[in-house]
């Protein structure tokens, strides 16, 4: 099931919810986000000051490539540290959310000497300040990517190694000390702060349907994909780091798997306007099919009480921050969709 239809125009903001958002609160544990500047780390520091308010200034640290300004929703500017300044934190006992990693688009224009390198000198600038800063949990969000398949381009594979060679470090790390790691493989998310707009099929459909052009699929073979909310997500990954000593790993799927007509015709549901959904001819295979098995992370979800965000909810929210993007002059680059 997708979810009734919502309005997606008055949708509230995306929220932490669940006893992450509560434990988060009532501590005064710091939160170091690394690799800020990417969809991930601005969605999620959006997030934390929609929770924390003021306190944001306090409890969260940001570090990223550069020293420079991140802008948020609203006009918020968050300051962002180079990667060196990580360790001349204050010791305090830390949540770190290490999100800096070269994507695989990166490892088609480097050479892969670099490319693995330049990754590993991040993953290791990052793991040998963890106890210095009093780190007690980590979180890796990895990737599908991490599941060797037939099939791989060159450039997927080596990012999958070098994530399979993350989550073995950042896990060992927290093994060893008996404290805590979450390895997210993560398959598909939505939400606003998306970027690469024409590189993500459910972001390219929305631009679409906002322009009131036809929606094209190019894709001649079926593709699934199975989405799951930013917000949805780091619930559950901040309830999950309250217990200290838990080690974690799961992929990321979201309510039920959606094939790439299905998903362009729920975009028109939820946006309406009149985009028709154009495409070629379907050959019945091969079946690209890029979709964690969700039962581990949807276990955890329930557990923790984290409601799950329906596919209409998920477009609703992405095409709201879409909107209000264009609307603002800022757009995304355009790489390829499905």
């Amino acid at each position: 099931m997708v979810g009734a239809a919502v309005n997606w125009r008055e949708q509230a903001p995306e929220q932490l919810v669940g006893p992450g958002a509560t434990g988060l609160l009532r501590s005064d544990r710091r939160i170091v986000v690394v690799g800020a500047g990417g969809w991930l780390g601005l969605a999620t520091l959006d997030l934390l000051h929609r929770l924390l308010g003021a306190q944001l200034q306090d409890r969260v640290a940001v570090f990223g490539s550069s020293e420079r300004e991140l802008v948020l929703r609203g006009g918020l500017r968050v300051r962002q540290e180079p990667l060196a300044g990580l360790r001349s934190l204050t010791p305090r006992p830390s949540l770190v959310l290490h999100l800096a990693f070269l994507t695989q688009e990166k490892a088609k224009l480097m050479s892969d000497a670099d490319y693995v390198a330049t990754n590993r000198a991040i993953s290791r600038a990052v793991l040998e300040t963890l106890d210095g800063i009093g780190a007690e949990c980590v979180f890796l969000p990895s990737s599908g990517a991490a599941h060797p398949t037939e099939g791989q381009s060159a450039s997927v594979r080596l990012y999958g190694e070098l994530k399979r060679e993350d989550e073995a470090a950042f896990l060992g790390w927290a093994e060893a000390r008996k404290t805590s790691c979450i390895a997210a493989r993560i398959f598909n998310l939505s939400g606003p702060y998306i970027n690469k707009h024409s590189s993500y099929a459910l972001a390219c459909f929305i631009a679409d349907a906002l322009a009131e052009r036809p929606i094209e699929i190019r894709a001649t073979h079926p593709v699934y994909r199975s989405y799951v909310a930013i917000s949805e997500l780091m619930s559950v990954v901040f309830g999950a780091s309250r217990e200290l000593g838990a080690c974690e790993r799961f992929d990321t799927a979201g309510e039920c798997e959606v094939e790439m007509s299905e998903l362009a015709s729920a975009v028109v549901a939820v946006l309406g306007g009149t985009s028709a959904v154009q495409r070629p001819a379907l050959a019945e295979k091969p079946v690209d099919r890029y979709v964690g098995d969700g039962a581990r992370y949807q276990a955890l979800r329930r557990e923790l009480g984290v409601p799950q965000r329906n596919l209409h909810e998920q477009i609703a929210a992405t095409a709201q921050f879409m909107a209000e993007a264009a609307e603002g002059g800022r757009g995304g680059g355009l790489l390829e969709r499905a």
